[in-house]
Protein backbone atom coordinates (compact mmCIF):
# COMPACT_ATOMS: atom_id res chain seq x y z
CA UNK A 1 0.00 0.00 0.00
CA UNK A 2 1.38 3.17 -0.97
CA UNK A 3 1.45 6.57 1.66
CA UNK A 4 -0.32 9.10 1.00
CA UNK A 5 1.50 12.26 -0.37
CA UNK A 6 4.26 13.52 2.09
CA UNK A 7 4.01 16.95 1.82
CA UNK A 8 1.39 17.97 4.54
CA UNK A 9 -0.99 20.85 3.80
CA UNK A 10 -0.02 23.84 5.93
CA UNK A 11 -1.18 23.33 9.66
CA UNK A 12 -3.46 26.12 11.24
CA UNK A 13 -2.40 27.08 14.78
CA UNK A 14 -4.06 25.94 17.29
CA UNK A 15 -6.78 27.61 18.88
CA UNK A 16 -5.74 29.56 21.95
CA UNK A 17 -7.41 27.45 24.98
CA UNK A 18 -9.16 30.22 26.56
CA UNK A 19 -11.34 30.83 23.65
CA UNK A 20 -12.35 26.91 23.74
CA UNK A 21 -12.79 27.18 27.12
CA UNK A 22 -14.76 30.52 26.73
CA UNK A 23 -16.81 28.97 24.20
CA UNK A 24 -17.60 25.58 26.49
CA UNK A 25 -18.56 27.66 29.64
CA UNK A 26 -20.85 29.76 27.11
CA UNK A 27 -22.51 26.37 26.24
CA UNK A 28 -22.82 25.21 29.68
CA UNK A 29 -24.16 28.27 31.04
CA UNK A 30 -26.25 29.79 28.46
CA UNK A 31 -27.62 34.06 28.94
CA UNK A 32 -24.02 34.08 31.39
CA UNK A 33 -25.84 31.99 33.77
CA UNK A 34 -23.70 31.91 36.84
CA UNK A 35 -20.85 28.97 36.52
CA UNK A 36 -20.99 26.89 40.17
CA UNK A 37 -19.28 24.24 38.34
CA UNK A 38 -17.04 22.08 40.67
CA UNK A 39 -13.17 22.70 39.79
CA UNK A 40 -12.82 18.77 38.70
CA UNK A 41 -15.24 19.19 36.10
CA UNK A 42 -13.46 21.95 34.56
CA UNK A 43 -10.82 21.83 32.52
CA UNK A 44 -8.42 20.42 29.91
CA UNK A 45 -8.96 16.79 28.74
CA UNK A 46 -7.15 16.50 25.87
CA UNK A 47 -4.55 18.96 24.05
CA UNK A 48 -3.13 16.94 20.69
CA UNK A 49 -2.14 17.66 16.97
CA UNK A 50 -5.40 15.98 16.23
CA UNK A 51 -7.88 18.07 18.70
CA UNK A 52 -8.54 20.17 21.43
CA UNK A 53 -11.34 19.01 23.71
CA UNK A 54 -11.80 21.54 27.13
CA UNK A 55 -14.85 20.22 29.47
CA UNK A 56 -17.43 22.80 30.91
CA UNK A 57 -19.25 20.83 33.78
CA UNK A 58 -22.02 18.55 31.86
CA UNK A 59 -20.66 19.05 28.26
CA UNK A 60 -17.21 19.52 26.31
CA UNK A 61 -16.11 21.51 23.34
CA UNK A 62 -13.45 20.01 20.75
CA UNK A 63 -11.65 22.06 18.11
CA UNK A 64 -11.07 19.84 15.69
CA UNK A 65 -7.53 19.12 13.76
CA UNK A 66 -6.04 21.41 11.31
CA UNK A 67 -6.79 20.91 8.23
CA UNK A 68 -10.26 19.16 8.91
CA UNK A 69 -12.46 18.88 5.42
CA UNK A 70 -15.06 21.15 6.24
CA UNK A 71 -17.58 19.74 4.16
CA UNK A 72 -16.40 16.01 5.28
CA UNK A 73 -16.91 17.26 8.80
CA UNK A 74 -20.37 18.44 8.13
CA UNK A 75 -21.33 15.34 7.41
CA UNK A 76 -20.07 12.95 9.76
CA UNK A 77 -21.73 15.97 12.26
CA UNK A 78 -25.12 15.26 10.58
CA UNK A 79 -24.94 11.86 10.64
CA UNK A 80 -23.67 11.84 14.15
CA UNK A 81 -27.24 13.51 15.24
CA UNK A 82 -29.38 11.29 13.11
CA UNK A 83 -31.81 9.41 15.13
CA UNK A 84 -30.55 6.17 13.06
CA UNK A 85 -27.22 6.19 15.37
CA UNK A 86 -28.68 7.41 18.56
CA UNK A 87 -27.89 3.96 20.49
CA UNK A 88 -24.80 3.91 18.93
CA UNK A 89 -22.69 7.44 18.47
CA UNK A 90 -22.71 10.40 21.65
CA UNK A 91 -24.84 13.02 20.04
CA UNK A 92 -23.87 16.42 19.55
CA UNK A 93 -25.20 19.94 21.48
CA UNK A 94 -26.05 22.74 19.57
CA UNK A 95 -23.26 25.13 19.35
CA UNK A 96 -23.37 28.67 20.95
CA UNK A 97 -22.17 30.83 17.77
CA UNK A 98 -20.08 33.71 18.56
CA UNK A 99 -20.98 36.66 17.06
CA UNK A 100 -19.13 36.34 14.12
CA UNK A 101 -21.76 32.91 13.35
CA UNK A 102 -18.62 30.96 12.78
CA UNK A 103 -18.35 27.69 14.00
CA UNK A 104 -14.60 27.44 13.73
CA UNK A 105 -11.66 28.90 15.67
CA UNK A 106 -8.17 29.42 14.22
CA UNK A 107 -9.64 27.84 11.22
CA UNK A 108 -10.73 24.52 12.78
CA UNK A 109 -13.80 22.93 12.82
CA UNK A 110 -15.68 23.28 16.66
CA UNK A 111 -18.15 20.99 18.29
CA UNK A 112 -20.19 20.53 21.50
CA UNK A 113 -21.01 17.04 23.36
CA UNK A 114 -22.43 16.20 26.53
CA UNK A 115 -19.44 15.08 28.94
CA UNK A 116 -19.31 11.37 29.56
CA UNK A 117 -17.22 9.09 31.69
CA UNK A 118 -15.00 7.26 29.55
CA UNK A 119 -13.32 4.01 30.53
CA UNK A 120 -11.56 3.84 33.30
CA UNK A 121 -7.75 3.04 32.12
CA UNK A 122 -6.34 2.30 36.31
CA UNK A 123 -9.12 -1.04 35.78
CA UNK A 124 -8.44 -2.69 32.47
CA UNK A 125 -10.38 -5.89 34.25
CA UNK A 126 -13.70 -3.42 33.96
CA UNK A 127 -13.07 -2.27 30.08
CA UNK A 128 -16.43 -2.98 28.30
CA UNK A 129 -15.21 -5.33 25.18
CA UNK A 130 -18.52 -7.08 24.80
CA UNK A 131 -20.25 -3.65 25.15
CA UNK A 132 -17.87 -1.96 22.53
CA UNK A 133 -18.19 -4.71 20.11
CA UNK A 134 -22.07 -4.68 20.17
CA UNK A 135 -21.96 -0.96 19.64
CA UNK A 136 -19.46 -2.00 16.42
CA UNK A 137 -21.75 -4.46 15.07
CA UNK A 138 -24.85 -2.29 15.67
CA UNK A 139 -22.87 0.14 13.43
CA UNK A 140 -21.84 -1.96 10.87
CA UNK A 141 -25.53 -3.41 10.23
CA UNK A 142 -27.16 -0.03 10.27
CA UNK A 143 -27.82 1.03 7.07
CA UNK A 144 -26.64 4.75 5.97
CA UNK A 145 -29.46 7.02 6.47
CA UNK A 146 -31.83 8.54 3.75
CA UNK A 147 -30.03 11.02 2.11
CA UNK A 148 -26.52 10.47 3.65
CA UNK A 149 -24.94 7.29 1.42
CA UNK A 150 -24.19 9.44 -1.71
CA UNK A 151 -22.36 12.16 0.76
CA UNK A 152 -20.84 10.47 3.79
CA UNK A 153 -16.85 10.03 2.95
CA UNK A 154 -14.94 6.87 3.27
CA UNK A 155 -13.74 5.99 6.85
CA UNK A 156 -10.41 7.00 7.08
CA UNK A 157 -8.38 3.89 8.77
CA UNK A 158 -6.46 3.10 5.94
CA UNK A 159 -5.57 6.49 5.32
CA UNK A 160 -4.64 6.96 9.05
CA UNK A 161 -1.95 4.06 8.39
CA UNK A 162 -0.45 5.56 5.67
CA UNK A 163 -0.19 8.92 7.49
CA UNK A 164 1.39 7.39 10.10
CA UNK A 165 4.46 5.61 8.03
CA UNK A 166 4.75 8.83 6.10
CA UNK A 167 5.16 10.39 9.43
CA UNK A 168 7.41 7.99 10.69
CA UNK A 169 9.22 8.41 7.00
CA UNK A 170 10.06 12.08 7.99
CA UNK A 171 10.71 11.83 11.82
CA UNK A 172 12.95 8.53 11.76
CA UNK A 173 14.41 8.26 8.72
CA UNK A 174 17.83 6.61 9.90
CA UNK A 175 16.33 4.78 13.21
CA UNK A 176 17.22 0.81 12.81
CA UNK A 177 14.39 0.06 13.20
CA UNK A 178 12.01 1.76 10.52
CA UNK A 179 13.21 -0.57 7.74
CA UNK A 180 11.45 -3.27 9.26
CA UNK A 181 8.28 -1.39 9.66
CA UNK A 182 8.65 -0.65 5.99
CA UNK A 183 9.10 -4.14 4.96
CA UNK A 184 5.85 -4.91 6.72
CA UNK A 185 4.04 -1.72 5.40
CA UNK A 186 5.02 -3.30 1.69
CA UNK A 187 2.43 -6.31 2.77
CA UNK A 188 -0.15 -4.57 2.97
CA UNK A 189 -2.31 -4.29 -0.09
CA UNK A 190 -3.35 -0.86 -1.30
CA UNK A 191 -7.63 -1.79 -2.27
CA UNK A 192 -8.74 -1.09 1.33
CA UNK A 193 -11.94 -3.65 -0.61
CA UNK A 194 -15.13 -3.56 -1.92
CA UNK A 195 -16.94 -3.05 1.37
CA UNK A 196 -19.32 0.58 1.77
CA UNK A 197 -20.60 -0.05 5.59
CA UNK A 198 -20.99 2.77 8.22
CA UNK A 199 -17.46 2.52 10.37
CA UNK A 200 -16.14 4.29 12.85
CA UNK A 201 -12.77 4.47 11.61
CA UNK A 202 -10.49 5.02 14.67
CA UNK A 203 -12.06 2.28 17.01
CA UNK A 204 -9.97 1.64 20.62
CA UNK A 205 -11.47 1.74 24.15
CA UNK A 206 -10.73 5.67 24.44
CA UNK A 207 -13.53 6.15 21.78
CA UNK A 208 -15.95 5.28 24.71
CA UNK A 209 -18.09 7.12 26.81
CA UNK A 210 -21.11 6.57 29.09
CA UNK A 211 -23.53 8.37 28.46
CA UNK A 212 -24.35 9.11 32.05
CA UNK A 213 -22.68 8.56 34.98
CA UNK A 214 -24.55 4.68 35.05
CA UNK A 215 -25.93 5.06 31.34
CA UNK A 216 -25.06 3.17 28.16
CA UNK A 217 -21.85 3.25 26.43
CA UNK A 218 -21.66 5.07 23.68
CA UNK A 219 -19.05 5.81 20.63
CA UNK A 220 -17.03 8.74 20.52
CA UNK A 221 -15.10 11.22 17.99
CA UNK A 222 -16.55 11.52 14.14
CA UNK A 223 -13.28 12.58 12.90
CA UNK A 224 -12.88 9.15 11.60
CA UNK A 225 -16.44 8.07 10.29
CA UNK A 226 -17.60 6.96 7.20
CA UNK A 227 -18.03 4.58 4.48
CA UNK A 228 -15.62 0.99 4.05
CA UNK A 229 -14.64 -1.97 5.57
CA UNK A 230 -16.08 -2.84 9.09
CA UNK A 231 -12.94 -4.88 9.55
CA UNK A 232 -10.83 -2.07 10.18
CA UNK A 233 -13.14 -1.24 12.90
CA UNK A 234 -11.46 -4.54 14.51
CA UNK A 235 -8.24 -3.93 13.81
CA UNK A 236 -6.52 -2.89 16.56
CA UNK A 237 -7.60 -5.16 18.98
CA UNK A 238 -7.04 -7.65 16.73
CA UNK A 239 -3.16 -6.64 16.17
CA UNK A 240 -2.78 -6.13 19.57
CA UNK A 241 -4.31 -10.30 20.16
CA UNK A 242 -2.01 -11.37 17.11
CA UNK A 243 1.05 -9.30 19.13
CA UNK A 244 0.61 -10.81 22.56
CA UNK A 245 -0.30 -7.91 23.70
CA UNK A 246 -4.11 -8.30 24.39
CA UNK A 247 -5.14 -11.81 26.23
CA UNK A 248 -6.81 -14.49 24.09
CA UNK A 249 -9.95 -14.45 26.48
CA UNK A 250 -9.91 -11.12 26.40
CA UNK A 251 -9.92 -11.24 22.15
CA UNK A 252 -12.42 -14.18 22.76
CA UNK A 253 -15.22 -11.95 24.79
CA UNK A 254 -14.59 -9.34 22.40
CA UNK A 255 -14.98 -10.93 18.87
CA UNK A 256 -17.58 -13.68 20.11
CA UNK A 257 -19.76 -10.48 21.37
CA UNK A 258 -19.39 -8.71 17.83
CA UNK A 259 -20.39 -12.30 15.96
CA UNK A 260 -23.28 -12.63 18.39
CA UNK A 261 -24.56 -9.56 17.74
CA UNK A 262 -24.71 -9.81 14.08
CA UNK A 263 -21.66 -7.85 13.06
CA UNK A 264 -20.74 -8.20 9.22
CA UNK A 265 -17.09 -8.19 9.31
CA UNK A 266 -15.81 -11.43 10.23
CA UNK A 267 -17.20 -14.96 8.67
CA UNK A 268 -16.76 -18.35 10.06
CA UNK A 269 -12.42 -17.59 9.20
CA UNK A 270 -12.19 -14.29 10.99
CA UNK A 271 -8.64 -13.88 9.79
CA UNK A 272 -9.81 -13.93 6.16
CA UNK A 273 -11.15 -10.36 6.58
CA UNK A 274 -9.09 -9.54 9.65
CA UNK A 275 -5.37 -10.16 8.42
CA UNK A 276 -5.20 -6.90 6.17
CA UNK A 277 -6.54 -4.39 8.71
CA UNK A 278 -4.78 -6.35 11.76
CA UNK A 279 -1.38 -5.87 9.86
CA UNK A 280 -1.72 -1.87 8.77
CA UNK A 281 -2.99 -1.45 12.49
CA UNK A 282 0.30 -2.89 13.89
CA UNK A 283 2.24 -1.22 11.20
CA UNK A 284 0.45 2.06 12.32
CA UNK A 285 1.27 1.62 15.80
CA UNK A 286 4.68 0.91 15.65
CA UNK A 287 5.68 3.79 12.92
CA UNK A 288 3.88 6.44 15.62
CA UNK A 289 6.09 5.05 17.89
CA UNK A 290 9.08 5.57 15.79
CA UNK A 291 7.90 9.22 14.82
CA UNK A 292 7.35 9.68 18.92
CA UNK A 293 10.17 7.97 20.52
CA UNK A 294 12.58 9.65 18.03
CA UNK A 295 10.83 13.22 17.77
CA UNK A 296 10.89 13.05 22.02
CA UNK A 297 14.39 11.32 22.15
CA UNK A 298 13.69 8.50 24.21
CA UNK A 299 13.80 4.62 23.72
CA UNK A 300 11.16 2.83 22.90
CA UNK A 301 8.86 1.30 25.50
CA UNK A 302 8.28 -2.32 25.85
CA UNK A 303 4.73 -2.33 24.63
CA UNK A 304 6.70 -0.60 21.31
CA UNK A 305 9.53 -3.20 21.26
CA UNK A 306 6.42 -5.47 20.78
CA UNK A 307 4.76 -3.81 17.96
CA UNK A 308 8.24 -3.57 16.49
CA UNK A 309 8.78 -7.21 16.66
CA UNK A 310 5.66 -8.04 15.18
CA UNK A 311 6.28 -5.61 12.07
CA UNK A 312 9.71 -8.10 11.90
CA UNK A 313 7.47 -11.56 11.83
CA UNK A 314 4.78 -9.90 9.69
CA UNK A 315 8.12 -9.06 6.74
CA UNK A 316 9.39 -12.11 7.67
CA UNK A 317 12.72 -10.91 8.95
CA UNK A 318 14.59 -11.32 11.68
CA UNK A 319 15.51 -9.04 14.31
CA UNK A 320 18.92 -9.35 17.07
Amino acid sequence: MDPVPRTPPPLAPPPPLDALAALARAAAHPAAAPCRCADECVGVLADRDDGTVVRHGDLVAKAHAPGTDPAAHRVRLALAAHRDVAGVLLPPLPLPLPRSGADVLAGRPVTVWPYGPPVDPADPDAAPWEEAARLLALLHRTPPPPGHADRLPDMRAPVKAALAVDRMRRAAPDHPATATVLDAWRTVPADPGPYRLLCHGDFHLGQLVRSAPAGPWRLIDIDDLGLGDPAWDLARPAAWFAAGILPPEVWSRFLGAYQEAGGPAVDGDPWGRLDVPARALTVQTAALALAKSTAERRPLDEVEEVMIDTCARIAGRRTG
